[in-house]
């Protein structure tokens, strides 16, 4: 008969998983312990292909085309999932600025807090044009939205409009505004989501791995009831 008790005891074998899938070794009676189904899923993640630095490259070129479609000058990325989907990065959302801004034309640049430099250096290997991409640092007693206007500046952008992704935070967003007042301030999902709503080949293969994987799971846990 199946309880509450039993399923959630099931469940936590199940979530121990990611553990050995890590490369860490369970202890003997550990192992023991779990269900037969559970102790015999394998580590799938040597299946998983990465998404490569070209196809990165594509995502910059297609998010360009797509700029021009839609008359805006640049767009703004600060930390989430189109960020690493653009470059491979992967940062948090933080009270500080931190933003990736892909011009029209030209090279992408980086306003990030000073002590985040050298970190943020060591992840331009996975963006596209990481060689040539600026990084304008900002120290506390600075004014970074000031920073962000002369990085446009410098990238030839002083009119026109600046695309936010829609996980900027409002006061970045209204900040930025501020800052540039001869640029509108506008929403960048034309542009995101037209990129991220297509899917590559590499891209469903990683999908479609997860979900087997997933499915897997789910298939040990039931079978272990």
């Amino acid at each position: 008969m199946l309880n509450r008790r039993r399923f959630l005891s099931s469940s936590a074998a199940a979530i121990s998983l990611p553990l050995a899938a890590s490369g860490r070794s369970q202890p003997a009676a550990e192992a023991q312990s779990l269900p037969e189904p559970i102790a015999a899923l394998k580590d799938r993640q040597a299946e998983a292909i990465p998404i490569t630095l070209a196809e990165r490259q594509q995502r910059t070129e297609r998010a360009r085309v797509l700029m021009h479609q839609h008359h805006l000058s640049a767009i703004c990325i600060t930390g989430g999932t189109s960020l690493t989907y653009f470059t491979g990065i992967h940062w948090g959302q933080s009270e500080r600025l931190f933003a990736w801004v892909l011009p029209a034309t030209g090279a992408p640049f980086i306003v990030c807090p000073v002590f985040e430099e050298s970190r943020v250096r060591e992840r331009l290997t996975t963006a596209p044009d990481g060689d040539r991409t600026r990084i304008y640092p900002w120290n506390e007693d600075e004014d970074h939205y000031a920073l962000a206007a002369n990085a446009l500046s410098q990238s030839g952008i002083t009119t026109g409009s600046l695309g936010l992704d829609e996980r900027v935070q409002f006061v970045f967003a209204n900040r930025l505004g501020q800052a540039l007042p001869a640029i509108q301030i506008t929403s960048a999902i034309p542009v995101i989501s037209g990129c991220r709503t297509i899917k590559s080949n590499a891209e469903l293969a990683l999908m479609q791995l997860a979900n087997n994987i997933t499915l897997s799971v789910y298939q040990a846990v039931y079978q272990s009831l």
